[in-house]
C-alpha cells in the first residue's frame, strides 16, 4: 500500500501530533517563549511567602508586628495551654519538627510563655518593672530594672548564696547601676 502523504512538502520526516515539519521548528539553543516567566518570580511556595507576611496581633493592650507564621504557632500553643487537646498535639508536633530540623550544636531549648491579660509579665512591663530585652521576639528574656531589684534585695530576711546572686547578675538590665547591700560578694 502507497503513503498518502506528500514527499515533496517534508521530506522522509514524520509529521503528526507533537512533530512539527523541521523547517518550521525552533533552531537548538533558541526558546519558544522569548519573554518567558521573569526570574526569580516563585521562588518560594505559596505557603511560605503567606507565613512570612508580617502581621500585627495585640497581647492585652500592646499590640507588636510579628510573622504570620509566629502568630499561627502563638495561637496554636495557647489554645494548647487552654485545654485543646488536638491544638496541644499539633503545637508539640510542630515543635518537634522544628527541633528535628535544626542542625545539631549542643544543646537546644525551646520556650514556650503564654500569658494570659493581667499576668505576670504584663503587669512588670505595666509598671516599668522589667524590660523585654527583645520586645519582635515571643520567647525573648525579660530584665529587671535596677530600683526593683535594690528594693528586693532590702527586704531580704538573709543574703543570698554566691550562685543565688550569679543568677540575680543575670536577671538585671544594667548591674553595674545597681547600689548591692554590704553582704553582697559577687559583682559584674
Amino acid at each position: 500500500m502507497e503513503d498518502d502523504r506528500n514527499d515533496d512538502d517534508h521530506g522522509d520526516e514524520d509529521v503528526g501530533y507533537g512533530r512539527p515539519p523541521k523547517n518550521t521548528r525552533y533552531p537548538k539553543g533558541k526558546s519558544g517563549n522569548p519573554a518567558g516567566r521573569p526570574r526569580g518570580r516563585h521562588r518560594q511556595a505559596p505557603f511560605e511567602a503567606t507565613l512570612g507576611q508580617m502581621i500585627t496581633i495585640r497581647e492585652g493592650t500592646r499590640t507588636r508586628r510579628v510573622t504570620a507564621g509566629e502568630a499561627f504557632a502563638l495561637n496554636l500553643a495557647k489554645r494548647g495551654l487552654e485545654g485543646d487537646s488536638a491544638a496541644a498535639r499539633a503545637a508539640l508536633e510542630s515543635i518537634a519538627q522544628a527541633k528535628a530540623a535544626q542542625p545539631a550544636q549542643g544543646p537546644s531549648m525551646i520556650v514556650l510563655k503564654a500569658v494570659a491579660v493581667g499576668g505576670v509579665t504584663c503587669a512588670l512591663d505595666a509598671l516599668e518593672m522589667a524590660i523585654k530585652l527583645d520586645p519582635l521576639l515571643p520567647t525573648a528574656q525579660w530584665a529587671l530594672v535596677p530600683w526593683l531589684v535594690e528594693a528586693a534585695l532590702a527586704r531580704l530576711p538573709q543574703p543570698l548564696t554566691p550562685d543565688e546572686q550569679r543568677a540575680v547578675l543575670e536577671a538585671t538590665l544594667m548591674p553595674r547601676k545597681v547600689r548591692w547591700p554590704e553582704w553582697w560578694s559577687e559583682f559584674p
